[in-house]
C-alpha cells in the first residue's frame, strides 16, 4: 500500500491496543452534551505524529458533543484487520481509509454506513465534486476525505538552483534544462527513490495526467483503455527523457534503484548533499523539517510539478477517506464525527499543528502552520474537480501496490533500462489484465 510519510513513524506494538495507541478520550466537553455516555472508536494507519494531531481533532468531538473516542491503530493492512474485528464483533465505528479500491472493497462487502442527509449536505458545500465522487460507490456517498496529500510538488535545495544559475521551471522541458544545469554545476540534478516502486509510479502519474488528459487518467486508472495505449507509451517515453541520462541521477540508475524515500530527501537537504532535487508529495517537508532539521522555505522551497507538452500542471492527490461501519455499535455517534470532519472547524484543528493538507475549501488558508503547507493546500483547493487521485491506489493492490510486482517491480526495470517504453507498456498491460482479473 502506498502512504505518505510523517516525521515521526513511532509503530504501536499491536494492531487495536489501544493502551498504546491512544486509549479513551476523557477531555472535558465545552459544548454540548447530546452524546454524552456514548464511544465512537476510530480506527486509522496513522501513528506518531500524525496519531497525535488526529486525536487533537477527536478532543474538539469530545468538546463539541460530549462523546467520547477512542483511536486504535490497524497498521497498513487495513483491510484484513477491519474484517477480522468485524467477525469478532469488535468492529469500530468509524474507519479512516487510506486507498480509493479499498473503500470500494468495504462497500461491496455491505460493510459501510452511506452518508447521513446531514454530512453529504456538508460534503456538498465544503468539498469539491471529485472529492465526494471518489467517496461515491454505485452512486452510493460513504466516504468523507478528510485528511488529503499533494503529489505534485518537485522539492529542491535553493543553493543548488542559484549555483545553477536556474530559476524553477515552469514546463517539463525547461525541466529537462534546469536538471541539465545543475549537474552540469556539479551536482546531479535528482536524487530519484527507485528502491521501491511507489515514488516512480507517481513520476509516471504526473507526467500522464499532465500529457494525455484527465479524462484518458481516469479510463486508464480503471482499465478501460490498455497500458499499450499510445498515450501510455508517450508518457513512458517523456520519463525516459529523464530517466535515460544517467548524469542526471545521483548515483546514476544503479544508486536509484538502491535508494529509499527518506533517503532521497537527505540526499538532497542532508548535510552532504548528493543531488540538487527531489520529487514526491508534500509529505517531504515533514521529512525536512523533522528527521533532518531543516527549516522548509528556506532550506528545502518546492515548485509544482510542470506541465507537460501544453498539457495543465497536473495535480495528483492521495487520501484518508472517513467511513462508518455498520457493524459499529454507534451509528448516531458515528454519523456525528463524520459531520464534525467535515467541518472547516475540525479541519482547522490539524492545519495549526502542522503535517496536514485538507481538500476542504472552507478552511482558512490562513490556519495553516506555514506558508509552503498553505501554497501546496492552495494548490490542491484551487485544482477543484481537474485533481485526480493517485492511479495506482485506485488499482488492485497485486497491480498497483505490492513490492516486488505488478507496476512497481515493471517501474522499477523501466528505471534500470528506459529504453523500450513500448515493450514496458506490453509488460503493463500484461500484469494489469491479470491483477483485474484476479
Amino acid at each position: 500500500m502506498k502512504r505518505t510519510f510523517a516525521a515521526a513513524t513511532a509503530i504501536c506494538g499491536l494492531a487495536f491496543a489501544t493502551t498504546a495507541c491512544g486509549g479513551d478520550n476523557t477531555t472535558a466537553s465545552s459544548g454540548g452534551q447530546e452524546l454524552k455516555g456514548q464511544t465512537v472508536t476510530v480506527a486509522a494507519v496513522w501513528t506518531g505524529v500524525e496519531q497525535e494531531n488526529f486525536k487533537q481533532v477527536l478532543d474538539g468531538f469530545t468538546a463539541k458533543t460530549g462523546a467520547k473516542t477512542r483511536f486504535v491503530s490497524t497498521g497498513d493492512n487495513v483491510s484484513t484487520v477491519v474484517g477480522s474485528k468485524i467477525e469478532g464483533g469488535d468492529a469500530p465505528e468509524v474507519v479512516m481509509v487510506p486507498q480509493v479500491g479499498v473503500l470500494q472493497q468495504f462497500a461491496s462487502k455491505g460493510w459501510l454506513q452511506p452518508l447521513s442527509p446531514a454530512v453529504k449536505s456538508a460534503t456538498e458545500k465544503n468539498f469539491a465534486k471529485v472529492w465526494r465522487d471518489y467517496g461515491t460507490v454505485d452512486g452510493t456517498l460513504y466516504g468523507l476525505y478528510f485528511k488529503a496529500s499533494n503529489k505534485s510538488t518537485v522539492w529542491y535545495s535553493p543553493q543548488a538552483l542559484d549555483d545553477a544559475g536556474v530559476q524553477p521551471p515552469k514546463n517539463f522541458k525547461e525541466l529537462l534544462t534546469v536538471a541539465g544545469a545543475v549537474s552540469d554545476s556539479g551536482l546531479p540534478a535528482f536524487s530519484v527513490a527507485g528502491e521501491a516502486g511507489w515514488p516512480l509510479t507517481d513520476w509516471f502519474e504526473n507526467i500522464y495526467l499532465s500529457q494525455a488528459g484527465p479524462d484518458n487518467y481516469d479510463k486508464l486508472a480503471q482499465h478501460k483503455i490498455p497500458w499499450t495505449d499510445p498515450t501510455v507509451v508517450k508518457a513512458l517515453g517523456t520519463l525516459a527523457e529523464l530517466f535515460g541520462k544517467d548524469d542526471l541521477i545521483a548515483g546514476g540508475r544503479k544508486g536509484a534503484l538502491q535508494t529509499d524515500f527518506p533517503e532521497s530527501v537527505e540526499q538532497v537537504f542532508g548535510k552532504s548533499p548528493k543531488a540538487g532535487m527531489v520529487y514526491e508529495g508534500d509529505f517531504v517537508g515533514g521529512i525536512v523539517s523533522g528527521d533532518l532539521g531543516g527549516t522548509v522555505g528556506e532550506d528545502a522551497k518546492f515548485f509544482p510539478f510542470p506541465a507537460v507538452d501544453g498539457g495543465p500542471a497536473p495535480v495528483v492527490g492521495g487520501g484518508d477517506a472517513a467511513v462508518a461501519l455498520k457493524a459499529g455499535k454507534n451509528g448516531k455517534a458515528a454519523m456525528k464525527l463524520l459531520e464534525y470532519l467535515a467541518s472547516p472547524e475540525a479541519a482547522e484543528i490539524w492545519a495549526k499543528a502542522g503535517g496536514y493538507l485538507s481538500p476542504n475549501k472552507q478552511l482558512d488558508p490562513a490556519s495553516y502552520a506555514d506558508e509552503t503547507l498553505r501554497q501546496t493546500a492552495k494548490s490542491l483547493v484551487d485544482a477543484g474537480d481537474t485533481v485526480r487521485f493517485d492511479m495506482s491506489d485506485q488499482a488492485p493492490a497485486a497491480f498497483g501496490g505490492t513490492q516486488g510486482s505488478g507496476e512497481w517491480k515493471i517501474l522499477q526495470d523501466f528505471l534500470r533500462d528506459p529504453s523500450d517504453p513500448k515493450g514496458t507498456a506490453r509488460k503493463l498491460e500484461a500484469a494489469a489484465v491479470k491483477a483485474y482479473k484476479d
